[in-house]
C-alpha cells in the first residue's frame, strides 16, 4: 500500500521502534522448527508498516522475510518456503486480489493472511473465494495479528490428518472428500465448510457459525455464500448427506 492510499498505524505503534532495511530480510527463529515452514512472508509497499510487522512476528519468535512489491512477492511465495503470506491490497505494481490469484493457481496450499485497510465484505468475501485463509482489517490489535498467525500456521500441521464421520472422509491434505462413492476433490472452502459440520456429526450448525469459522465473518453479509458451498457440497458428495435445519442451519445426516 503506498501512504497516499492508506495512512495507516496499528495499534501498538511505535516510531521509536528500531526498524529493518527494506526489502528482503530474515529474522532468528525461537523454537518453530518441523515439517511445516514456521518461516512468513510479508508483502507491502509501505516500509514502516512493514518493519512494525516483521518486528513483532520476529519478536513472537518466527522467521521473516519482507518485500515491497506483489511481484516479488508472488515470485518468493511460489517457492512454498513460507507457513504463511501476509499480503496487503493495495500496491503500486499490482492489485493484491491479482497476485493471490497467481499464488493460488500455482500453490493453492500457500496460507495467506490478507492484511488491509478495506473492510468492504464484499473485499474480503472476495479474497476468501480467492483462496486467502484470513482477512484482518487495519487498524488492528497486535495481539490479534500474532494469534491470527498462530492459528493460521496451526492448521498447516493438520495437513496430513483424515476425518472420518458417518459414510464420509475427509483427506484433509489432498482437500479430499468420499461419501461412499469415491474421492472428490473439494476447493478450500467446500473443504472447510464440510470439516465444520463433521466436527459436529448429527448437530445443527448455525449458519452464523459457517460464517465465522470457513469465511471468517462474524456478521452477516446480506449474500447466500454458505447455501452455494452447500449446494456445491450436495452435488459433489450426494444431496443426502447435509440436511438443512429450517430457520437455524444445516447438519452431517447421521
Amino acid at each position: 500500500m503506498t501512504a497516499a492510499h492508506e495512512d495507516f498505524r496499528p495499534a501498538g505503534y511505535d516510531p521509536a521502534l528500531p526498524g529493518h532495511s527494506s526489502g528482503h530480510k530474515t529474522g532468528h527463529s525461537a523454537g518453530h522448527s518441523g515439517s511445516v515452514p514456521s518461516r512468513i512472508l510479508v508483502v507491502d509497499d509501505e516500509p514502516q508498516i512493514s518493519d512494525f510487522v516483521s518486528r513483532a512476528l520476529e519478536n513472537a519468535g518466527y522467521q521473516v522475510d519482507a518485500v515491497n512489491d506483489a511481484a516479488d512477492g508472488v515470485k518468493r511465495a511460489l517457492t512454498g518456503d513460507y507457513g504463511l503470506v501476509i499480503l496487503d491490497l493495495l500496491m503500486p505494481d499490482t492489485d493484491g486480489r491479482a497476485a493471490l490469484t497467481s499464488i493460488m493457481r500455482t500453490n493453492p496450499a500457500q496460507a495467506v493472511l490478507v492484511l488491509s485497510c478495506n473492510a468492504d465484505a464484499a473485499t474480503k468475501v472476495e479474497c476468501l473465494d480467492l483462496g486467502a485463509r484470513d482477512y484482518l482489517t487495519k487498524p488492528f490489535s497486535l495481539a490479534e495479528l500474532i494469534a491470527r498467525v498462530r492459528a493460521r500456521l496451526r492448521e498447516n500441521t493438520l495437513r496430513g490428518e483424515i476425518l472420518q464421520a458417518g459414510v464420509v472422509s475427509l483427506d484433509a491434505r489432498r482437500l479430499v472428500a468420499d461419501s461412499g462413492a469415491g474421492p472428490v476433490a473439494l476447493t478450500r472452502l467446500e473443504f472447510l465448510c464440510l470439516r465444520a459440520l463433521m466436527e459436529r456429526p448429527g448437530e445443527s450448525v448455525p449458519k452464523s457459525q459457517l460464517l465465522a469459522s470457513v469465511w471468517g465473518i462474524d456478521f452477516d453479509p446480506g449474500s447466500n455464500i454458505v447455501d452455494v458451498c452447500i449446494r456445491r457440497l450436495r452435488a459433489k458428495l450426494g444431496f443426502a448427506l447435509i440436511e438443512t435445519v429450517r430457520g437455524e442451519g444445516y447438519r452431517l445426516a447421521s
